[in-house]
């Protein structure tokens, strides 16, 4: 199905085949990795507010606690990434506003877990998310192939998802202002959608199709759980079911990374 797919996108390769590569452009295997380790640190930015306030709320805290280590490590590692590779200089002016941003949240972590440190975390994970987007569309633009946007698209569901979450416990912790639930609403709403943008696209292997068949199963569940009032064994429910839900999105990101990769061969 792989090839066929890729068979279906001759026509637009072809098209660009003769236009020289952007300069400094990173090489084409490589791309879809970049774009996946990008977009992932739009998930980290609210992982990391998500797990904040869990451990503000005592909701899960050792193992809040812990993710919020792991995903401290994940930025950091990533970073690294990040700084082993050449890059066009717009794109590279982001990266670098990126880096900033994320050592910016890693330090505001170090300092005791309190209200005040609540609210500036959740203030400078939408910073980061910012930051991490835009850098994820600028190498997205670097792609000669459009399906690029589909790494993309899977990424942001991680991002979703976390965001989903880190927005219920702030509900819940009463120092949300209005326009929370608001945003609530859209990103269950853009999820959705992106979920049926992702199955009618012409890219697709056996894995794909199983992995969204299992996002749109366990979309449900976190959909469901998070329509429930807050209180703390809802919040708990929440956590765990966003959990599930970035492994199994990061789990769709790399299959179509991996399909990319083979488009571009």
């Amino acid at each position: 199905m792989l090839q066929l797919a890729a068979l279906a996108l001759l026509p637009s390769l072809g098209a660009r085949a003769q236009a020289p590569a952007p300069a400094q452009a990173p090489a084409r295997p490589a791309l879809a990795s970049t774009i996946n380790r990008t977009a992932r640190f739009r998930a980290l930015s609210q992982r990391v507010a998500k797990v904040y306030g869990q451990m503000y709320l005592q909701v899960l805290p050792g193992r809040s606690r812990d993710w919020l280590e792991h995903s401290r490590k994940q930025i950091k590692a990533g970073l690294r990434e990040l700084n082993e590779q050449s890059w066009p200089a717009e794109v590279a002016r982001l990266l670098a506003s990126l880096r900033q941003a994320a050592q910016q949240l890693d330090a505001l972590l170090d300092q005791p877990v309190s209200k005040d440190g609540y609210l500036a975390v959740i203030k400078q994970s939408e910073a980061m998310l910012d930051a991490a987007d835009k850098a994820t569309q600028a190498l997205e633009q670097l792609s000669p192939v459009p399906t690029a946007r589909l790494v993309n698209i899977a990424g942001r569901q991680r991002m979703l998802s976390q965001r989903l979450a880190r927005n219920y416990g702030f509900v819940m912790s009463g120092l949300a202002g209005s326009g929370v639930r608001e945003q609530m609403a859209q990103d269950a709403a853009l999820f959705q959608t992106s979920l049926a943008d992702l199955a009618k696209a012409p890219v697709s292997t056996s894995a794909i199709r199983g992995t969204l068949e299992l996002g749109q199963a366990q979309w449900i569940f976190l959909e469901t759980t998070l329509k429930r009032p807050p209180e703390a064994r809802a919040l708990e429910d929440v956590a765990k079911a966003s959990e599930r839900m970035l492994e199994v999105m990061d789990e769709l990101t790399a299959q179509y990374e991996a399909a990319l990769q083979e488009i571009l061969g």
